[in-house]
């Protein structure tokens, strides 16, 4: 990575940005904030350019709601490009966006008014009914009174009768009545307020509305009750005109005329036919404007969103005193000089600037971003990396040993080549449909393991390698390669598995035997297989973590640490776990029946023994009493020299110097990183003496724990096979025993659903979670710091579509 500097004629900014941001090479520093950090983003050059795009995007985006709503697509490939002009496509926008508002509002008042009149029949038909029928009973009643009257008198009929309160209409009182709709959860409420409210002197009916209707002011179908309240006085009418408001409840006037009622119910009814064709033409002409926008909306996104990036770019860059030119800092890589040199010369030609850009690279001890070129493939195992922490400029990139580790460890605890097949063909899916779902918009769990395809697809390979190695397909081993080459020794051995069984053929070629598979064995070969390649594995990535600490010194040219870190390191680590990875190689080339945790434990507890029949080859108490003495060396060898050698560099640096000589840059970047005083300019002894010291504790502990934590590969690779014998013989061999197809078929379903829900899908997430664990704390830990920046180029391919 190299820091440039740009000093761009005015005239041909824009085209130099915009060449810049196709070629993306470029990451511009805020020149400008670094000047003058108190100036208000509102103060810079480009503010009003800025705030002009930025209401353009939210015109766009306006329209891509209401595209979304009316259930438009836009065209993702317009089919002719068109050179737009910024000024006219403003203008236009602004049209399109006052003409989409005014048919929304219009829309909007149709649509009331439509559900209105809706609401309306529907109380003039329900109100209707009411009044028709109360009609009714007051006509029978009225004529039971007359039958009454004209009957015989008999010895019960009263002397005096109050003919008065029968005959005096005049004088009844004459009530008032409210009609509407409220909502049915509110019905009971609604009417239970209204009685106490008047003291229970109205009268309430109410009947259901059989289907939900759109309320006319928020727009959404509800379950409705149309309602009619007598009552009686001023006071009461106003009390229940409070209550419906309150309510929700819409009025509609009704007549009590029967003739009246029809005329208004076919008046309506004509009414909503118009109200309907009208709606439909103005939701024809809307859905034709939305989709002509359609068709050009991507190309006025991409040209906005670009122009809008560019601007904002150019409010980084300083301006000139002259105020001719804008001077812009940046980091690029170093190959893609070239690049950016002919695209600020393309810029000047196009620009018909008579000045050209001049290009410079800056010397500075500013640590640089940190850019990997990556590809589809490598940039997930990038992104598990970086995930941790993004690495420090030229410091060593575990992404690199992570395409290769990461998905071997994984199929060390998945190893199983049933699993690792079906895991195959589910990652084939997504590679082959790669380009029609790369434009989808897809689930946040979907999109995740769409990114990272390329892992899961090493990962299958890798289990079904690792699956042949065990010789385990779905836990049931086969003989795939050659017959076992074990058999019984007589019919008493009939099912052992190795009591009684004798070598009677050649060696099985490749991976474990049939015959000692499994861990219900007495001499269970392969869980002891998995358990001490877990240790061989992790003893193998610690000291890769150790070897790559080496290189990170030597490029910083760091010689303490590569003294007192790499080698007292590499010391004790292979002193004790390197020389127990040893003795089980030795075991298992000499077929040894020695006991290796006798071993371990007696070479701390008594080294000085006879180790007996747990020798594994000549004068090994000798060499077990060297590498005890070195591991017990390299612990002061990792504490105590490199606190007091950076103290005498320290004072040497500062005896008496007024004057000192200046460095190049190379030389002043690798003091500024090599130096270890923690970021205060005095050199504090107790700090750097405490560090140093909570590293070497960290890492002696730390190597006796990351030993540890790497049996989680042979842990859950049993754990793995036990889950998957459990579902072959618990759930698919017991249903095939009964004998019934129908048996047979639960038992299937069962164990297909099984394996996909707890093997494929749970126990796939849980090896990843390890695989990733151990990356990020057994193996980097040693290594890798991660405190870097990630390198981020201004390119328009990066620029998404997200709001702002």
């Amino acid at each position: 990575m190299q820091l440039v500097q740009l000093i761009i004629p005015i005239e041909s900014a824009h085209h130099t940005v915009s060449y810049l941001g196709d070629l993306g090479l470029l990451q511009f520093k805020d020149v400008l904030q670094m000047l003058n950090a108190d100036k208000s983003p509102f103060q810079r050059t480009y503010a009003a350019q800025i705030k002009k795009f930025g209401e353009m995007a939210r015109k766009l985006r306006f329209f891509k709601e209401q595209m979304v709503k009316a259930g438009i697509t836009p065209l993702t490939k317009p089919g002719a490009q068109t050179e737009i002009d910024v000024d006219d496509l403003e203008v236009k926008l602004g049209e399109l966006e006052a003409e989409l508002v005014e048919m929304n509002a219009n829309n909007e008042k149709l649509q009331r008014s439509y559900n209105e009149l809706v609401e309306y029949k529907l109380v003039l038909n329900k109100a209707g009914e009411f009044f028709s029928s109360a009609l009714r009973n007051a006509t029978a009643l009225q004529k039971e009174l007359e039958s009454q009257q004209t009957g015989e008198e008999s010895l019960d009929t009263p002397l005096l009768q109050d003919k008065e309160i029968l005959n005096e209409s005049s004088k009844q009182v004459k009530l008032g009545f409210i009609t509407g709709l409220v909502p049915k959860e509110k019905s009971m409420p609604f009417e239970r307020i209204i009685f106490r409210a008047t003291r229970g002197n109205v009268y309430i009916r109410q009947a259901a509305v059989e289907e939900p209707v759109v309320d006319p002011v928020s727009g959404e179908k509800v379950e409705k009750n149309v309602f009619v309240v007598f009552y009686s006085g001023e006071k009461a009418k106003t009390k229940i005109l409070k209550i419906c408001e309150a309510f929700g409840a819409n009025r509609y006037p009704f007549t009590e005329d029967f003739g009246k009622q029809i005329q208004m119910i076919s008046e309506v009814s004509g009414r909503i036919s118009e109200m309907k064709v009208a709606i439909d033409a103005g939701l024809f002409h809307r859905s034709h404007l939305l989709q002509t926008i359609g068709d050009q909306f991507v190309q006025w996104n991409t040209l906005v969103r670009k122009e809008k990036s560019i601007y904002h770019t150019l409010n980084m860059l300083s301006l000139d005193v002259t105020k001719k030119c804008l001077v812009a800092e940046g980091w690029s890589p170093v190959f893609g000089t070239k690049q950016i040199q002919d695209a600020l010369q393309r810029a000047a030609f196009d620009s018909n600037s008579q000045v050209g850009t001049i290009f410079q690279v800056l010397h500075t001890t500013e640590l640089p971003p940190t850019y990997f070129r990556t590809n589809k493939f490598t940039s997930a195992f990038q992104d598990i990396v970086d995930a941790y922490g993004v690495a420090k400029y030229q410091e060593a990139n575990p992404g690199v040993y992570t395409i290769v580790t990461f998905p071997f460890l994984f199929a060390v605890m998945f190893g199983d080549w049933g699993h690792g097949i079906c895991m195959l063909l589910a990652t084939f899916v997504f590679i082959i449909r790669e380009k029609k779902l790369s434009g989808q918009k897809l689930g946040d769990i979907t999109e995740m393991t769409f990114g990272g395809r390329y892992v899961i697809l090493m990962m299958a390979l890798f289990s079904i390698y690792t699956g042949l190695i065990y010789n385990e397909f779905f836990s049931v081993p086969f003989e795939l390669f050659a017959p076992s080459a074990y058999a019984c020794r007589d019919l008493s051995c009939r099912d052992a598995t190795t009591e009684g069984l004798i070598k009677v053929r050649t060696t099985y070629p490749f991976g474990v035997d049939p015959v000692w598979h499994g861990s219900r064995s007495e001499l269970p070969f392969l869980n002891s297989l998995k358990m001490k390649m877990s240790i061989l594995l992790g003893v193998a990535q610690m000291n890769l973590g150790i070897i790559l600490s080496y290189f990170n010194a030597t490029y910083f040219k760091n010689s303490l640490n590569i003294w007192f870190q790499f080698i007292p390191q590499m010391i004790f680590l292979n002193s004790l776990f390197g020389y127990l990875s040893l003795l089980i190689i030795l075991k298992w080339s000499t077929g040894s029946q020695a006991d290796l945790y006798h071993v371990m434990i007696y070479m701390f507890l008594s080294p000085t023994d006879e180790l007996g029949e747990n020798q594994l080859f000549p004068r090994q108490k000798t060499v077990q009493l060297v590498l005890l003495l070195l591991a017990l060396v390299s612990v002061p060898w990792m504490l105590l020299p490199k606190p007091f050698l950076l103290k005498k560099q320290h004072e040497a640096r500062h005896q008496g110097e007024s004057y000192t000589p200046l460095q190049s840059t190379e030389e002043s970047l690798q003091l500024e990183t090599n130096h270890d005083s923690h970021g205060h300019e005095e050199f504090e002894f107790s700090e750097v003496f405490v560090h140093q010291m909570i590293h070497t504790i960290e890492f002696v502990l730390g190597a006796v724990s990351n030993t540890a934590s790497y049996l989680r590969l042979w842990a859950l690779s049993l754990a793995h096979s036990e889950l998957s014998s459990v579902f072959y013989e618990k759930v698919l061999l017991l249903a095939w025993g009964y004998h019934n197809i129908f048996i047979l078929v639960i038992g299937a379903i069962v164990f297909i659903f099984a394996t996909v829900g707890v093997l494929l899908v749970m126990e796939t997430l849980s090896a990843f979670l390890h695989a990733l664990r151990l990356h990020w704390v057994e193996f980097q830990n040693k290594f890798y710091e991660g405190d870097g920046y990630k390198f981020y180029p201004f390119s328009f391919a990066l620029v998404n579509d997200e709001d702002e």
